[in-house]
């Protein structure tokens, strides 16, 4: 069953800035868009880089490898990589788009827990 779990202080993550997070063996992005706290798997599906090293432009994240991006409100692929032309090809042979998975979050005093 699903428990939601303390993962970092409000006060920690700034408006705009995202962390990494270790939940249960998990490694959890965890992202602050005005006073909302969103978190998805850290991984990019694609090919594997760490998000939270990437951009958050609003609620979309951008993976540092290959500018795959992703919308932490759902985990649902905004753009799969920002490969062109033939090696586009390759590359969704190769791997099919897949979203990120996002876990709900919820603020418990001064606390930002995740449902994990």
């Amino acid at each position: 069953m699903a428990e939601f779990v303390e993962a970092v202080k409000k006060d920690e993550l700034k408006d705009g800035t995202m962390k990494s997070v270790n939940i249960a063996g998990r490694d959890i992005l965890i992202a602050r868009v005005e006073d909302t706290y969103y978190a998805a798997d850290n991984q990019c599906p694609h090919m594997g880089g760490k998000l939270s090293r990437g951009k958050l432009s609003g609620t979309v994240v951008t993976c540092p490898l290959h500018g795959s991006q992703f919308d932490l409100r759902n985990g649902q692929v905004i753009r799969w990589t920002n490969f062109t032309g033939f090696l586009l090809k390759v590359s969704n042979i190769i791997k099919a788009c897949k979203p990120i998975t996002t876990y709900n979050t919820k603020t418990i005093d001064e606390t930002v827990n995740v449902e994990i």
